[in-house]
């Protein structure tokens, strides 16, 4: 088998240049419709699928993300490696507007979003201990090289439900923690992809300190969009090296990301919902 890279592009990101043979093409899946067609081509000489997370024109909100469908057709299309790109706050000095920090740690906050694509019927505990994938991550570190972008490694994406920005306290608050970056969209994903044995990558470009830094406490949507403007040029860039540090053949993966439901469901074969089982053909079919 050969390894087929899926990019979640955030805000700002809406389309990849420089493929060939590209189209979109609509998925359906048992969990809704996707934020959008994805855009399937190829890259160099690996196979990319592309999908905006909150559709072309913006239209989705963090919370109203269809993350559910957008994995599981991600998992129909053959994608075996998944790379992520959002926007993100920064709690940290030296994590500059206009950095990007590749992120190996989140802190759910978010309360209104389906998180799992299991449930009564068929039960499952998947491990997200590291919710990332090393080696996809080294891959990530390696484009970000060669395109010359100042990339952070390691870091904890805090994850808040939104659409508002933190109040000064909240944002004081998550700084105590340890948090690195915040952002909006990360979670439920990360969560689901493990639960479809992809491996995932996590890229935050930061566009501003959030509501902490002294000289920064109101965070405004016109400063985050001038900073975003740069980011997606450097976030295209690394995309289109990410072929050439991928191994094309694809080989077991050295953490288990594609193993991740060997010994996670807890359901008795007997006692497990069809109507369930028929949803997560996709996702577990492999298992099930």
């Amino acid at each position: 088998m050969t390894a087929k890279l899926g990019i979640i592009g955030g805000s700002g990101l809406y389309d990849i240049p420089g493929l060939t043979d590209a189209a979109w093409q609509m998925v359906e899946t048992p969990w809704g419709a996707t934020s959008d067609a994805f855009l399937c081509g190829v890259l160099g000489e690996m196979e990319v699928v592309f999908v905006p997370r909150h559709g072309r024109g913006h239209k989705h909100s963090p919370t109203t993300v269809p993350y559910r469908a957008n994995i599981d057709a991600l998992k129909r299309l053959g994608v075996t490696d998944v790379v992520s790109i959002s926007a993100c706050g920064s709690f940290r000095e030296e994590l500059a507007p206009g950095d990007f920090v590749l992120v190996d740690q989140f802190i759910d906050r978010t309360f209104a979003r389906e998180k799992t694509f299991f449930g009564t019927g068929c039960v499952a505990h998947v491990s997200v201990a590291h919710p990332t994938c090393p080696r996809l991550s080294g891959a990530v570190t390696q484009a970000a090289e060669a395109a010359g972008i100042t990339l952070h490694q390691g870091g904890t994406y805090l994850a808040m439900e939104g659409p508002q920005f933190s109040t000064v306290a909240e944002s004081r608050m998550y700084k105590s923690w340890g948090c690195d970056v915040i952002g909006m969209t990360n979670m439920p994903e990360a969560k689901l992809a493990r639960e479809a044995e992809l491996c995932y990558a996590s890229v935050a470009m930061v566009t501003d300190y959030d509501s902490w830094h002294p000289g920064h406490e109101t965070v405004d949507i016109s400063t985050i969009i001038a900073t975003l403007q740069g980011n997606t040029a450097q976030a295209k860039a690394l995309v289109a090296g990410l072929p050439a540090a991928i191994p094309r053949r694809l080989t077991p993966c050295p953490d288990g990301c594609d193993r991740a439901l060997d010994h996670a469901i807890m359901t008795a074969p007997d006692a497990r919902d069809p109507s369930i089982l028929a949803r997560l053909d996709a996702i577990a079919g492999r298992i099930l």
